[in-house]
């Protein structure tokens, strides 16, 4: 199967790309910049820009399946409005160029929780997706573990920078994380599944945890637990300047996540596990993956270059 791959240099399509190839499927990876490009030399590499319609036709030639991975919070502002205007351009491309499936990656949460604006877009984006003519499956998953994911990097450096949290009620807020491995599994399951076609799923790992214990987990494995003192009149938004002022993480990333974790996020139908057989890693497994997974990031980046005469 041709299958196209938006999103390829995200934290998840970097993954999925390999994976599709070791799955024997035809990969197109639609990238900004393709001299940028550094996944698998087997890939197809086209260039083009959901924002910009024009740029999408090369990318759709022939393609039978297409992954929409690709959501615009890391880039500040209205992101909104540019997941709302990236996505009617994928869907009319998509639909002109008769791709049959598409598969979205989505964020959990109840609408009637009255979702965040992050998770709010995510929705919003799919039920644009769902009005096109091929048929669309979607996952949907809270906290992704590994080494790259933003809202798993605040997660870390919250539990790696303060040994004394003062943090609001949001951290007694119940998640259902998941290990990267295995929503690439999962993504990848769907295209040997037609009983998955025209379908929307819940994907979470076994362990249901609140953020309170996850900090704690996390903090565990670097070495220290944080003591975590809930204040129930600090709101979202002084929340991520306190997030601003002790991590890296940008104020456009970290406000939109923040606002966010006052949704449970917990899998209330898990179907997909009587479909697809994943490796079900529980949350403590996942972190020492990912933190290793970042050591060796680091180490390979700092490594100095070798001189050639």
């Amino acid at each position: 199967m041709r299958v196209l791959v938006t999103g390829a240099t995200g934290f998840v399509g970097r993954r999925l790309v390999p994976a599709l190839l070791d799955a024997d499927h035809d990969v197109v990876a639609l990238v900004r910049d393709a001299s940028r490009y550094s996944g698998p030399d087997e890939a197809e590499v086209v260039e083009g820009d959901l924002l910009d319609a024009e740029t999408l036709t090369p990318a759709m030639e022939s393609v039978d399946a297409a992954y929409y991975l690709v959501h615009s919070m890391r880039s500040g502002g209205d992101f909104e409005a540019r997941d709302r205007l990236a996505a009617r351009n994928f869907v009319n491309a998509a639909s002109a160029a008769g791709v049959e499936r598409v598969v979205y990656l989505g964020g959990l949460g109840e609408e009637r929780d009255r979702l965040s604006p992050h998770l709010r877009s995510r929705r919003e984006v799919e039920h644009l997706l769902a009005s096109g003519p091929y048929e669309l499956t979607t996952l949907r998953a809270a906290i992704i573990v590994g080494a790259g994911s933003a809202s798993f990097d605040m997660v870390r450096q919250l539990a790696k920078r303060l040994p004394v949290m003062v943090t609001p009620q949001w951290v007694e807020t119940e998640c259902q994380p998941i290990a990267i491995s295995d929503v690439v599994a999962y993504l990848v399951g769907v295209l040997d599944h037609p009983e998955t076609a025209g379908e929307t799923y819940e994907i979470g790992g076994p362990d249901v945890l609140t953020y309170r214990e996850m900090l704690q987990q996390v903090g565990t494995h670097l070495g220290h637990a944080p003591r975590i003192v809930p204040v129930p009149v600090l709101s979202p938004r002084l929340s991520s300047y306190w997030i601003d002022l002790v991590t890296d993480v940008d104020m456009d990333v970290a406000r939109p996540l923040i606002e966010g974790l006052k949704n449970p996020v917990v899998v209330t139908d898990d179907r997909i596990r009587d479909i697809i057989s994943v490796d079900d890693i529980p949350f403590d497994v996942a972190v020492e993956r990912a933190l290793v997974e970042e050591r060796d990031e680091t180490a390979i980046s700092i490594e100095p270059a070798t001189e050639v005469p």
